[in-house]
């Protein structure tokens, strides 16, 4: 597909390519550990998700010839990336019937010096809360991911397909939900 645009004189001339390689490093600089952990968000399993992650990159990049502009490139990956995520746990449940749940083991660097009892407890944590985010329903995974990015509702509509109104309320029923299940385990 030839894009053509308006030159000085107002005649039409071919447009030059978009720069993907530009583009696909100015992506990964603003987004790569967010892409590392939204493949954390999706994949339990340490393989399958440096799987996921080459994929969700090599489609990022070959997505880019047709980045338009349209939204800025941070929504584009994003949209790029769950969609490859969402085929990623589609194919998983197909092959294996279920995504699995095994080592979902990420590092917390809060505290630059915490005790090995802190550690352990982070690692705890976050790996209970990976657990239940794997058990969401991939549109309310992707919300929650992006929440957990910090992205605006806006963004989060933009990239999920979602209203606004509606991302707010998957979100706070989502948080009420985990909130239970995390108050039930520790209450065991």
């Amino acid at each position: 597909m030839t894009m053509l645009c308006q030159n000085e004189r107002g005649g039409a001339e071919a447009a030059a390519p978009p720069d993907v390689d530009r583009l696909y490093i100015q992506a990964v600089d603003q987004l790569g550990p967010a892409l590392a952990r939204l493949a954390v968000g999706y994949e339990a399993n340490p393989i399958e998700r440096q799987d996921l992650l080459q994929d969700i990159h090599l489609q990022v990049w070959r997505s880019l010839t047709s980045f338009d502009g349209r939204c800025s490139l941070r929504t584009w990956v994003y949209r790029v990336a769950h969609n490859v995520a969402a085929d990623h746990i589609g194919r998983a449940r197909r092959l294996k019937g279920m995504i699995g749940l095994d080592n979902p083991a990420a590092e917390i660097a809060a505290d630059p010096y915490p005790s090995p009892e802190t550690e352990v407890s982070d690692r705890l944590a976050l790996a209970r809360i990976h657990a239940m985010l794997h058990r969401l329903q991939p549109i309310d995974r992707q919300v929650m991911i992006l929440y957990l990015e910090e992205e605006e509702a806006a963004t989060i509509a933009e990239v999920s397909g979602l209203s606004a109104g509606a991302v707010a309320t998957r979100i706070s029923r989502i948080k009420r939900l985990l909130a239970g299940q995390l108050s039930l385990e520790t209450a065991r």
